[in-house]
């Protein structure tokens, strides 16, 4: 389960995102409501603000966190009737924003009917959603795994919004997953910006509707395995002692995909209280804390979070003042640096 407030990136890019958001917002009180919003990391800076804020979020144990530490969330799965519910007790939102969760919902067409719902006339959505031509680009194929029912672009999702009366007009950039789109949205048709055109145009010229770049996408995976197996397999022969940095959904679809398990990694290291002492899946590499560095003393960190490459290295330079080899996974082919 992934924990927003665990990484020091995501906390950071919070502000950025609230500032954004507001810049196209009427000034005055504001009612803000995220989909999907976790342990309410994304919200804080609303609250800061001075806003109304509610999440809703449908894992209880985060929801109930986020509430005892000043962010109302509602522990359910969004949709129509949740937000029939949110409406009539709270009125109509200023913003409505959904970060990375699209991609994961089964019934997308209720989701979004209830987003538009419980907007105002002059509200505004924000979608953040992985970057479809990054993931080609950069062979991000540890985004795709069996949580992730879908995967859009600009244009795919700009018409799923405008099915429910939500007309895209800008879009911005987001550091999260490695890189991400975040398109905004409302009711009211707006001019669209420069910035928005040509996000437009890039996606169309880099491929992503090309049936044949997938297929050499397919190819590349198959090469990059083979090629992180091998690096992995070379440390380990030598006896070079291995740990790994990051225990997430993206984490696990690479570990399973590459073949690379307990017998050759001793430890997956995390931030997250909630997953220390669980063992990865299907790999059952034990989880522990990052503080464990020090009682491991590995050779090599294989950067499964490769997405937060600067924070962690800064990490394991600066907090654990650790030296050794680092595996960096991705973007493209799997390379070795020094700390």
């Amino acid at each position: 389960m992934w924990v927003t407030g665990t990484s020091s990136t995501a906390k950071s890019y919070s502000e950025t995102f609230c500032e954004r958001l507001s810049s196209h917002l009427s000034d005055g009180p504001r009612f803000i409501i995220e989909i999907a919003s976790n342990d309410g990391t994304f919200l804080r800076p609303f609250v800061r603000r001075g806003d109304r804020v509610i999440g809703v979020d449908p894992a209880q144990n985060i929801a109930k966190f986020a509430s005892e530490t000043g962010v109302p969330t509602l522990n359910d799965f969004f949709g129509l009737q949740v937000a029939k519910g949110i409406r009539s007790e709270h009125g109509l939102a200023t913003a409505v924003f959904a970060r990375n969760v699209i991609p994961h919902v089964a019934d997308v067409h209720d989701v979004l009917e209830g987003l538009a719902y419980c907007l105002s006339a002059d509200g505004v959505a924000a979608i953040e959603f992985h970057r479809a031509d990054i993931i080609l680009r950069e062979l991000h194929y540890d985004s795709i795994y069996h949580e992730h029912v879908c995967y859009h672009s600009i244009h795919s999702l700009s018409q799923l919004l405008e099915t429910y009366g939500l007309y895209p007009f800008d879009v911005e950039l987001s550091p999260i997953s490695g890189g991400s789109f975040v398109l905004y949205a409302s009711k009211q048709r707006k001019s669209v910006t420069r910035r928005l055109n040509d996000a437009l145009v890039l996606e169309i010229d880099s491929g992503i509707k090309d049936r044949h770049a997938w297929d050499r996408f397919a190819k590349n995976a198959i090469t990059h395995k083979q090629e992180l197996k091998k690096i992995v397999k070379e440390f380990s022969s030598a006896g070079q002692r291995i740990v790994g940095w990051g225990a997430s959904a993206r984490s696990s679809t690479m570990l399973n995909f590459c073949d690379l398990n307990h017998h050759d990694i001793e430890a997956v290291l995390d931030n997250a209280p909630l997953k220390h002492g669980l063992l990865t899946p299907g790999t059952h590499i034990p989880i522990r804390p990052p503080e464990s560095i020090q009682e491991l003393a590995p050779d090599v960190v294989l950067l499964l979070a490769w997405n937060f490459k600067e924070e962690i290295l800064d990490e394991l330079k600066g907090k654990f003042s650790w030296r050794g080899r680092v595996i960096l996974p991705l973007p493209d082919h799997p390379q070795v640096i020094s700390l």
